[in-house]
């Protein structure tokens, strides 16, 4: 079984082939948790894809709002990207130095802003390293590029439509975080934050999509079984989340990968949820 939609997803080999194209454009997307000990900055000085722009995730992001890296308004991230170099007409391929885990959060966006020729790298820099591929230090500077925001608001879900959602019992909701945040067993890495999950929710670690010796998205039948093992319906719509709408963007993808034509995230994720005062909190598996 092939992907329905491979186009969201480019290898290793093809990325090297085609640096020099000139519509395309990388993009370093790097984040991390505070858990991971890495600074995505530092890092992305040191040694990126030749080429690459970093978009820093927590700066691209709508600043009054008290959630994490919440999504901004168009002509924010019009204006912030554009100066990136990056803009119509232009295929863009992101990566991120875990391998596939913040990557998919700025191709959503981007595919939510409207741009659709964005694509991921599987295995991101960890696959492109062990491969003896190239890398440079020296930062682009980049030709300040058009950006024309067209929203898709159906890629995307607010608390008071998750509060309606949750209250008919009508969407699937799957969540990428760990078993453990997922139950309530461990607690979660934001403080004042009660462990647990959205009621109605299911639970699929977001690296649970990945082969682990590679870091690559699995292959389609392995991707479709890893959906039906939690009970997800691949017919019907799903909504992704996980701890502040990062790792929920993999499920995104990987839903994509599938041809699923009905997925959105809900980006104040976990993070918002469980901020509310009463929030309906469930625990166990």
């Amino acid at each position: 079984m092939t992907y329905s939609d491979p186009s969201v997803l480019v290898s290793t080999d093809w990325l090297a082939d085609n640096l020099q194209a000139p519509d395309m454009r990388v993009v370093d997307a790097s984040w991390y948790l505070p858990a991971m000990n890495r600074n995505p900055r530092m890092e992305y000085a040191k040694a990126h894809i030749p080429g690459a722009v970093y978009f820093d995730i927590d700066e691209i992001a709508d600043k009054d709002s008290p959630y994490p890296h919440a999504l901004p308004r168009p002509e924010q991230f019009s204006m912030q990207v554009r100066k990136l170099g990056l803009g119509d007409g232009n295929l863009i391929i992101v990566y991120d130095g875990a391998g596939i885990f913040s990557a998919p959060r700025v191709w959503w966006m981007f595919r939510y802003f409207g741009h659709r020729d964005v694509a991921v790298l599987d295995g991101g820099m960890p696959k492109w390293l062990k491969e003896g591929r190239s890398t440079e230090s020296l930062e682009p500077m980049p030709q300040e590029r058009n950006f024309t925001p067209q929203v898709d608001n159906t890629l995307a879900r607010n608390l008071r439509q998750m509060k309606q959602i949750v209250e008919r019992g009508d969407r699937q909701i799957v969540d990428a975080r760990s078993h453990d945040r997922f139950t309530g067993k461990a607690t979660e890495p934001r403080p004042d934050l009660p462990s647990g999950h959205i009621p109605g929710s299911v639970n699929l670690p977001f690296q649970n999509l990945q082969d682990p010796e590679t870091g690559t998205m699995l292959p389609a039948d392995s991707l479709r079984a890893a959906f039906e093992s939690v009970g997800i319906d691949l017919q019907k719509p799903v909504i992704t989340t996980c701890g502040s709408g990062i790792s929920a963007c993999t499920l995104a993808l990987g839903l994509n990968l599938l041809g699923h034509k009905d997925i959105s995230v809900y980006d104040g994720s976990w993070s918002e949820w469980a901020a509310q005062k009463n929030a309906a909190v469930a625990t166990g598996p």
